[in-house]
């Protein structure tokens, strides 16, 4: 991982962003100007053929004209370093935001604030104010800051519901890619049920594939439908060379709108934890294939290879649906898991405790 030492520039944003590589020798990077994420994008099978997209919308320019002014551009300062030149230096980065509401809370990546000791927001007039970060959550990468600018200059997005998005949708994407501002791009969502690995290393599910130009910088920005809606927040793109190649990928606004509504509310994300990893059993279910020590599934006598097959009276047919079923519990909920195990079926009541950083 490299991040630029001082002012960004458009080559100390080409070289910037961890990584580590998927198939073909393609590489996932952060699409931030400078960060220290490690991402990675799974590709996950869909049982059901995608909807075709949707025809109507507005033009690209109509839908920029619509939302541009809630797009914000975002500075962030963090520790001084010593300098390879002598003396020391102050770490900067840039990412991309939109205005949530009116009270001027502001959405982006997590992986833009992280270590950030001081934060400027920039909006459509030029105009910059100091922010605040009210909450971040790193299992989906996103964060809330609040800015005390004056309401003639916010210009709240509102969000759409990403299970509606179809492949094909025409999406644009407004943000600041290396510190260009105000930059839109335009495409169609390329793919749906994405998983990337958020910067703590749990999965989100459901993310947006496009292939509107997304580079560092993008972070934390929103991709819009067609009809001026955010659909998801601009986060990683899957590249060779460090720079757009057509594969962008978005979390979606469904996860955005839970997420930022608790960290409003109180500066925090409790997620609902079991403690194993998985994947898809061949006969239907989510296979285990590690439980981790001193966690609910370690206490309840869970097994490497055993299979879920229900939480609850729900039926899990995959490993998605198992951690979604999960997902939409809340730490200290009691589930029933029944599993397979050397051919026999067990069922177990689990307490879930609250997922670690």
């Amino acid at each position: 991982m490299r991040r630029p030492t001082s002012s960004l520039s458009l080559v100390a944003a080409l070289v910037a962003g961890a990584f580590i590589g998927v198939g073909g020798g393609a590489a996932t990077y952060a699409a931030l100007s400078s960060g220290n994420t490690k991402t990675v994008v799974r590709q996950v099978t869909v049982a059901d053929s995608q909807p075709a997209a949707n025809a109507s919308g507005l033009s690209v320019n109509s839908i920029y004209d619509r939302t541009h002014k809630g797009v914000v551009e975002i500075t962030v300062s963090g520790r001084t370093e010593p300098s390879p030149f002598g003396g020391s230096e102050r770490q900067q980065a840039q990412g991309s935001g939109f205005v949530y509401d009116s009270q001027g809370r502001i959405v982006t990546n997590e992986h833009v604030v992280d270590g950030a000791q001081s934060i400027s927001v920039r909006f459509w007039n030029g105009k910059s104010y100091r922010a605040t970060v009210l909450g971040t959550d790193a299992s989906t990468d996103l964060a809330v800051l609040d800015v005390d600018a004056p309401a003639s200059v916010l210009s709240p997005l509102p969000l759409g519901d990403s299970s509606e998005v179809q492949v094909g949708d025409t999406v644009v994407a407004i943000g600041s890619p290396f510190g260009l501002e105000q930059t839109v791009t335009a495409g169609i969502v390329s793919a749906l049920h994405r998983q990337m690995t958020s910067p703590n290393n749990f999965t989100i599910d459901d993310s947006i594939q496009t292939d509107a130009a997304i580079n560092h910088g993008n972070s934390g920005g929103p991709l819009i439908d067609s009809s001026g809606r955010v659909i998801g927040v601009n986060s990683q793109i899957a590249s060779d060379s460090g720079g757009n190649e057509g594969v962008g990928f978005a979390i979606p606004s469904n996860t955005a709108k839970s997420i930022v509504s608790q960290l409003i509310d109180s500066g925090k994300v409790e997620h609902a934890f079991l403690g194993v990893r998985l994947q898809d059993a061949s006969g239907g279910g989510g296979q285990i294939t590690l439980v981790q020590a001193n966690t609910p599934a370690r206490r309840a006598g869970l097994r490497s290879g055993d299979v879920v097959t229900r939480v609850d009276d729900k039926k899990v047919g995959t490993a998605d649906e198992l951690r979604a079923a999960i997902n939409a519990k809340r730490p200290g909920d009691r589930v029933s898991l029944t599993y397979r195990r050397d051919g026999q079926t067990h069922t177990v009541r689990i307490t879930l405790a609250n997922r670690p950083s």
